[in-house]
């Protein structure tokens, strides 16, 4: 019931507890006219100043100045009912006015003007300064292009005053005019106290954040630009009094090259398209979803559904018509009224943009849409060697296919791929020059097998080997045809099956596969009897010919050894980690006849995959130091073989066990090499993806979250485009905890709330789920979001319920639950929680956490309810000793002496607080003596408890002289522990008490 003051007050008391949206703009409308019938207008006052601030934060400029009408109507009737603070609001808001009117474009340009007059003529005679009056001045020539530089200068060089704009507001305005001068660089040094130093307020830094976007990317500061973009948005997705900086973050994304997540963004904000308040924040909107749409259509993509008005379906063609066709309606409203072209120009260079990257931003996001699969991350600087140019004549072409196969050059591909071409349009007639066309049959082949691998389209991949393999067969080239037989048995061990039939995901049949390799091993034999094959054959550096059969005969007798050695290998790595005695010899058997026979052949490159296989297994089973022995020699014999393009699997390889013996440094240096050289040569088999991870890993490990942060994200986005998401996902959580570990918590939230958006976390390793549903959770509450922090608990917590064996982790996240929920002030559901976590504890003990709980709810208790809660925050107290006195002793990860100290310290803090002193010293006391049994380990919880005894004896007790001596002593403790910093603040406190006692 409204119907007093009181109960009118009390209710805009609530309301103001809301977050700006509709429901509370609603709810000030109704206010408003449940405060117009009382007789005394204070009341009134403030709700029209509350229903003011409704509109102005969510964009309802249309509405807000004709509540400012009737609060000005009110303050010259009678000032009296003005608070000291409500009197400064009508003056502080005749700003809100002034830009108010200027977004909609049915008000005449003389109302804006004379408004500012008016403004102008009650600062005077309040003797306020004018420079609130200049700033409104600049914003119309801002605005309409006229007298720019003199309205800037007038509010530029006048004295800031009490009712100018707050400096985070008006650093963001000097900036944007440097913007539009073309001076990126002097407006992000002018914006660097919102962007870096953390000056803000209501609106900022995310308005700035938005207007930097940019700017950042012009001048190359991509890492900044990222992290503003992932904090930025997250602070005005769906705020209707933010549709000018959403509209920016779209434009973003377009020009960075991540359109996918600009249509996301579009997704999650198409109830903006509705939000018409702002004529002109809504044209700035529709401005940033048209380039977005541009883009796209440019792209090909005018077919894609995409979110737009609600009511029907939408194409990104038939958005981007619609989108335009509005936006020009309303840049003509504005120019017609402005009398200038400004607004319309200005909308103009934004649609004239291109993208400003050649690649893609690494973001760190899961994005619905996959970017362009070219994409080189940190390698983008890195010249591709020169492709291998196409003949035109068919013979050469052929040949040269033949050459690079045979040199294992990743550019072969692509002349493979123009000779199918070719002959599948049919007008390309065999030439005998190039052997009989089955030879070329067979070819093609073995190149359709190695492509659907790369798709893993396994049974056609072994389908087209055998096919390869019986054609060789027909044409009396019994090396090639066993060679591809081998590649079939060594695909086998991969993907199941076995020797004869096709591959399945059944399991290997490994007694097949032997047999088969056998079989081909006393086949190569055979073979050998009937035409030895000679060292010297193939020189360093060449490639078998048509002209050198010897040569290639070699190549393809490596191969069947290089396969045998594979399926061996694959048979140790599906034992591990104890394999067979019998496997691992045989495994070593054939890697040592491949590295022998390579060397007798002076095939260096075989040697190298030798020497990398047995350093795969080396690794695997604890031999570091041998298997980085045999990959440095891998590398030497790459050098050796001419073929550069084979070096960066087992500097990959090398780089991963050097992390295992903690040498980031060079394991960074080879990663780099390795993926600069996939890049170089064209090779898309090599593993990008897990490489740029394992380098984010090594550059983290280096201290360099920068680099950390671009590779992470990097290697998220190839996993993404892979397929593989549970990689993915797992990458995100890394980039997550660096970025968190770096200080940008809020990044991180916005990456793990993408791993989790959109309801794909139903298709995840559900396990994984979790972990990021806990972590995102905690990284809210980091942020003091603590009620979508408490429902991210809250959902874990159904995750997990029913998992068998897991009641420990059930009883941490309730435990977690229970505190966040407390702090984000729902005490009912944070009592149930609370419970929850000790009847689970009581099943599954985890004793620390629920102490910690305990401990914690003490805490808010007082916070919450100063003395009036003492009573509640000991009960919890004693609840925490009595789960104590009930851990059994030596149980493993509980520390008696750390959690008795804890119980006494916060007892101690919450009878200091209730003014109860001497008991609170004789608690610090207790948890001094605690914390004293830790040695080197209670030093830093012992100098924090010595500190609040030092203020319980001087504070409380006016006993300073004990107080000073008490933290001399400690003080000089903490530096010989090599604790500076407590040193530092214990003698603060000293010198303080010092000082008052001289006093």
């Amino acid at each position: 019931m409204l119907d007093t003051p009181e109960a009118v007050v009390e209710a805009l008391r609530e309301n103001n507890d809301r977050a700006h949206g509709r429901q509370r703009t609603v709810t000030a409308e109704e206010l408003v006219e449940a405060a117009e019938p009382f007789e005394e207008p204070d009341v009134l006052v403030t709700a029209l100043l509350e229903l003011m601030s409704a509109y102005e934060f969510t964009g309802e400029h249309r509405k807000s100045p004709v509540v400012f009408a009737r609060l000005l109507k009110l303050w010259d009737a009678t000032p009296a009912p003005f608070s000291e603070w409500e009197a400064h609001q009508v003056f502080w808001r005749f700003k809100w006015v002034t830009t108010s009117l200027l977004q909609v474009p049915e008000v005449p340009l003389a109302t804006v003007h004379g408004w500012i007059d008016q403004m102008r003529i009650r600062y005077d005679g309040a003797d306020h300064g004018l420079q609130p009056v200049a700033a409104m001045r600049y914003h119309v020539a801002s605005h309409t292009g006229e007298g720019v530089a003199d309205a800037y200068d007038l509010w530029a060089t006048r004295p800031r005053t009490e009712l100018s704009d707050c400096q985070a507001c008006e650093t963001r305005h000097f900036a944007r005019h440097q913007v539009l001068a073309g001076d990126d660089a002097g407006a992000l040094d002018t914006w660097r106290p919102v962007l870096a130093d953390g000056m803000g307020c209501t609106e900022e830094p995310q308005m700035s954040q938005a207007r930097a976007l940019l700017p950042l990317l012009r001048t190359g500061r991509f890492d900044e630009a990222r992290s503003h973009h992932l904090t930025g948005y997250r602070r005005v997705r769906g705020n209707t009094g933010m549709q000018d900086e959403v509209g920016l973050h779209m434009e973003f994304c377009a020009l960075s090259r991540n359109e996918g997540r600009g249509l996301e963004i579009l997704a999650e904000n198409r109830s903006l398209f509705e939000a018409t308040g702002a004529p002109l924040a809504h044209l700035d909107f529709l401005t940033g979803a048209e380039v977005l749409l541009g883009r796209l259509v440019a792209e090909g993509h005018d077919s894609t559904a995409v979110a737009g008005p609600p009511g029907r379906n939408w194409t990104t063609g038939e958005l981007l018509t619609h989108v335009r066709s509005e936006a020009d309606r309303l840049t003509n409203a504005f120019d017609e009224r402005n009398g200038t072209t400004a607004v319309g120009q200005r909308r103009q260079l934004r649609l004239a943009q291109r993208p400003l990257l050649d690649e893609p931003l690494p973001l760190g996001l899961r994005t619905s849409l996959p970017r362009p699969s070219a994409a080189t991350g940190s390698t983008a600087a890195v010249t591709p060697a020169a492709e291998p140019d196409t003949p035109q004549d068919y013979v050469s072409l052929v040949r040269e296919a033949r050459r690079l196969a045979a040199a294992g050059y990743p550019g072969a591909d692509r002349l493979w791929a123009e000779i199918a071409e070719r002959l599948a349009d049919g007008a390309t007639i065999h030439d005998d020059r190039l052997g009989p066309q089955d030879l070329l049959h067979a070819e093609l082949a073995e190149q359709r097998a190695y492509l659907l691998s790369r798709e893993d389209r396994h049974p056609e991949n072994i389908s087209e080997l055998k096919r390869a393999a019986a054609l060789f067969d027909q044409l009396g080239m019994p090396w090639h045809g066993l060679s591809a037989r081998s590649r079939v048995l060594a695909w086998a061990t991969v993907f199941g099956g076995d020797a004869e039939n096709e591959a399945s995901t059944e399991e290997v049949d490994t007694d097949s596969v032997r047999a088969g390799i056998d079989e081909a091993l006393r086949e190569a034999e055979r073979l050998k009897t009937d035409a030895p094959l000679s060292g010297g054959a193939l020189g360093v550096g060449e490639a078998a010919s048509e002209e050198d059969p010897v040569a290639a005969r070699v190549l393809e007798y490596l191969t069947v050894l290089y396969s045998c050695t594979f399926a061996a290998f694959r048979e140790v790595l599906r034992q591990l980690p104890e394999p067979s005695d019998s496997a691992v010899a045989r495994f070593e058997e054939f890697a040592r006849t491949l590295h022998t026979e390579a060397e007798r052949l002076t095939i260096p490159h075989h040697i190298a995959n030798a020497r990398q296989f047995v350093a795969d297994i080396a690794g695997r089973r604890g031999d570091v130091e041998r298997a980085v022995a045999e990959l440095r020699a891998a590398l030497k014999d790459v050098d050796a073989s001419g073929r550069p393009w084979r070096g960066s699997r087992p500097r990959a390889l090398l780089a991963q066990f050097l992390m295992a013996s903690n040498e980031p440094a060079e394991a960074v240096e080879l990663l780099h090499q390795a993926i600069a050289d996939a890049v170089r040569y064209d090779d898309r088999d090599f593993a990008m993806a897990p490489t740029y991870a394992l380098l984010g890993h090594a550059t983290s490990h280096l201290g360099d979250a920068g680099s950390a942060v671009r590779h992470l994200s990097e290697a998220a986005a190839r996993f993404d485009q892979d397929g593989d998401h549970d990689e993915a996902a797992s990458t995100r959580l890394q980039l997550a905890d660096v970025l968190a570990g770096a200080g940008q918590q809020a990044d991180a939230v916005a990456v793990l709330e993408s791993v989790l958006s959109d309801g794909e976390a139903s298709s995840l390793d559900q396990r994984l789920v979790a972990q990021t549903r806990l972590t995102l959770a905690r990284g809210l509450r980091e942020l003091e979001e603590f009620l979508p922090a408490a429902e991210e608990f809250l959902r874990l917590a159904d995750t997990i319920a029913g998992w068998e064996g897991e009641q420990g982790l059930q009883t941490m996240v309730a435990a977690e639950t229970a505190v966040t929920l407390a702090l984000a002030d729902r005490w009912d559901a944070a009592d149930a929680a609370y419970e929850r976590a000790v009847a689970s504890h009581a099943e599954a003990p985890r004793p620390s956490l629920v102490m910690q709980m305990m401990c914690e709810f003490a805490r808010l208790v007082m916070l919450a309810r100063g003395a009036d809660g003492l009573d509640t925050a000991l009960d919890h107290l004693a609840r925490a000793d009595a789960v104590q006195a009930a851990v059994p002793d030596g149980t493993e990860g509980f520390v008696p002496w750390c959690e008795t100290g804890a119980v006494h310290y916060r007892r101690a803090r919450v009878l200091a607080e209730a003014e109860a002193f001497p008991k609170a010293l004789a608690e610090a006391e207790a948890a001094i003596t605690a914390y004293e049994q830790g040695g080197e380990d209670g030093e830093v919880p012992r100098a924090e408890t010595v500190r609040i005894a030092a203020l319980v004896e001087g504070n409380g007790l006016g006993r300073f002289k004990d107080a000073i001596a008490r933290l001399a002593t400690a003080a000089e403790r903490a530096r010989k522990a090599d604790l500076p910093e407590a040193a530092r603040i214990l003698d603060a406190l000293r010198q303080d008490y010092q000082g008052r006692q001289e006093g």
